[in-house]
């Protein structure tokens, strides 16, 4: 039987494209572990995509998890078949655009077929508190950013 562990994630962009954050909440038998990190130029799309593959990194074998997010653009290209077409397409939208991202897409792509992954779609800046606490990991990483950091993370032990 697999694990089970939730997830709250979220990415934010100081400026799109700027310096952008992403944090990440993981949760598994009441253990919680915090992520978060910086990218001194992307966009808010790669930070929310970045949060998710760095929470799905940490988990150290194959999980039940259950994904919630406030992007959607991640929550939809999942729950409503986008990445399905996109594949089918050659990653091309059905607005005959190539799709942007590709290269995390693909990486958040394996990540999730090594997992059984729920995605949860919620309300950005409401009244959930783990959403609210992964923004406010992803907008912390942007306004204190550790010195000379590309990519820097906390990663978790144990999950």
């Amino acid at each position: 039987m697999l694990k089970e562990v939730v997830i709250y994630t979220d990415g934010a962009c100081s400026g799109n494209p700027g310096p952008g954050g992403w944090g990440a909440i993981l949760m598994f038998e009441g253990v919680t572990r915090e992520l978060a990190g910086y990218e001194p130029s992307t966009t808010n799309n790669r930070m929310e995509l970045t949060g998710v593959i760095r929470a799905l990194e940490a988990l150290k074998e194959p999980c039940n998890v259950r994904v919630h997010s406030d992007s959607a653009y991640i929550i939809n290209a999942f729950n409503d078949g986008w990445i399905q077409g996109w594949i089918r397409r050659g990653w091309v939208k059905s607005d005959k655009k190539p799709v942007e991202n590709q290269d995390l897409w693909k990486k958040l792509i394996a990540l999730v077929n090594r997992n059984q992954v729920t995605w949860i779609k919620v309300k950005g800046h409401s009244n959930d508190h783990w959403n609210n606490r992964a923004d406010a990991l992803a907008t912390g990483a942007i306004k204190n950013p550790p010195a000379g950091a590309v990519q820097q993370s906390s990663v978790p032990s144990g999950l």
